[in-house]
Parts: structure tokens; sequence; C-alpha cells
């Protein structure tokens, strides 16, 4: 049977990353008080943006009973994520990416109970393009973390062993 340490290595791993930058962008650099940094204007600003909501703050303004419900639905995904881990013991690398989503939804959890929303502060522009939105690192590797799973998570592999014994 394989081990979850990839899973649980890459989710403490992001948790820890996404607190700790959070905790110096918002209040060793003051973002939540300053508002903006230009880092590398447009490419990369310091923009600080509370999210009560979901993704580009869809339901932002629901109110507190919102903020639990997103807390609660963090944390139902995770246990659905860490028992689905369990029971199929998929590879590394789908483990990796259940270990982004977790850690992740974990940090923005953390965030909830704390702030009372997800601070998001990465601005990123280009090209003519100035993107409305702000985000951070547990949002990130929610994002990765999911398409790796849609991607990388298909049948189990089966039992060679089991196939042989049956043929």
């Amino acid at each position: 049977m394989r081990s979850l340490a990839p899973m649980t290595r890459t989710a403490i791993a992001v948790f820890v990353i996404d607190q700790i930058i959070k905790i110096w962008v918002v209040q060793f650099l003051n973002l939540k008080t300053v508002g903006t940094i230009l880092v590398a204007p447009p490419y990369l600003t310091l923009r600080m943006a509370w999210n009560e909501g979901i993704n580009f703050g869809l339901f932002a303004g629901a109110g507190d009973a919102m903020r639990w419900v997103l807390i609660a639905l963090a944390l139902a995904i995770t246990a659905w994520i860490v028992i689905w881990m369990r029971r199929d013991r998929p590879g590394a690398w789908v483990q990796i990416s259940a270990g982004l989503v977790i850690g992740g939804a974990i940090g923005n959890v953390i965030d909830r109970v704390i702030y009372g929303a997800v601070a998001d502060f990465l601005n990123m522009s280009c090209c003519g393009f100035e993107n409305p939105w702000s985000f951070n690192v547990a949002d990130i590797s929610i994002f990765v973390g999911a398409i790796g799973l849609i991607l990388l998570a298909g049948d189990p592999p089966k039992d060679r062993d089991a196939d042989a014994k049956a043929g």
C-alpha cells in the first residue's frame, strides 16, 4: 500500500508558505493599510483585496453566515479529498495535486477564521490588460492542484498480480 507522504508534505508546505507570505505582505509590509505596493508594474503589483466570497468575489457581501458556509465547504472538500486519497492510494503526482488543493484550502480557511475574509494581494497584468482581481499563493495552489487532479486522476492502475491469477 502506498504512503500518503507526497500529499501530506505538499499540503503542509503549501499551507506554511501561504501563511508566511500572507503574514509578511499583509502585516510586515502593512499592505492592509497601504493598499498597493508597486513591485514590477504592471507585471506584479501587491494590491490588498479582502475576498469575502469565492472566486472573483462571487457571493461577497452575503454576510457572516456565508463565511461559515465557505469554511465548512472548504473543510468538507478537504476531507473528501483525503478520504479519496486514502481509499485509492494513487501515485505521487496525483497526491501532490491533492496536497496543493488541501494546503491552499486550509490556508484560505485560516484567513476566513482570523480575518473574516481571504487575504488576496497578488495582482498581475500584462500586454495592455489591467487585471482587476487579486489572488494569493493558496489560490494558485488550489487552481494548479485541481487541474492536476482533473488531468492525472483517471482510473487507478490495475493490480497486475490479481489479473494474472484470474486469467
